[in-house]
């Protein structure tokens, strides 16, 4: 028999799947939309970066150095608070034990990998739209919005999820990938003229 709890349940289930599958979606539109209305869709035309491109991409790059470092300082950290070490040679000549790590400083070290992990994951992949997109001579605008808001995206969604503010990682997270849609039906409209 089922209950009335198990049928809201499914109901909320079904309700998150349906936000999950769309969410994409629409930020794709969103993007496709910016660029067709605001950033000047040109023909593709492969080419040298220009000077205003190569320095958004240099500017992404920057903000993106400075993300992973504050990754990698603040884990770290984590490791020293919580006397974590990286290797069986450390543990050994240290004298602690992996088994004397609180659990909270177990949950903290993940969190740090976690983030890191994720922005290794979506670095791939604005890497293989960004590079593309340079030589394509999209219009200076549309190199500073696409290129420098998945950096300013992917700093934000640091800091969300280096402090667990979920509501601050998830909107940081929609700018990045509208910055990478945004490369990427910008690469494709250009196929398109």
């Amino acid at each position: 028999m089922t209950t009335n709890i198990q049928i809201e349940n499914k109901n909320e289930e079904s309700k998150i799947a349906w936000i999950v599958i769309i969410y994409p979606v629409v930020l794709l539109i969103i993007g496709v939309l910016l660029n067709y209305f605001l950033l000047d869709i040109n023909p593709y035309e492969i080419a040298l970066p220009t000077a205003s491109l190569v320095s958004a991409f240099v500017i992404s790059a920057i903000l993106l150095t400075i993300n992973h470092t504050w990754i990698m300082t603040a884990t770290e950290l984590v490791r020293t608070r919580y006397k974590i070490h990286s290797t069986p040679e450390e543990w050994a000549a240290s004298g602690d034990s992996e088994k004397s790590v609180s659990e909270e400083g177990v949950n903290e070290l993940k969190r740090h990998h976690d983030t890191h992990l994720n922005t290794t994951e979506n670095s791939i992949y604005f890497a293989l739209l960004g590079l593309p997109f340079v030589i394509v001579t999209p219009s200076p605008m549309a190199g500073y919005v696409w290129l420098i808001t998945y950096a300013i995206g992917r700093l934000g969604y640091t800091y969300g999820f280096l402090y667990g503010k979920d509501g601050v990682r998830g909107l940081f997270m929609s700018v990045s990938l509208l910055a990478m849609y945004g490369m990427g039906s910008y690469l494709v409209a250009c196929l398109l003229m």
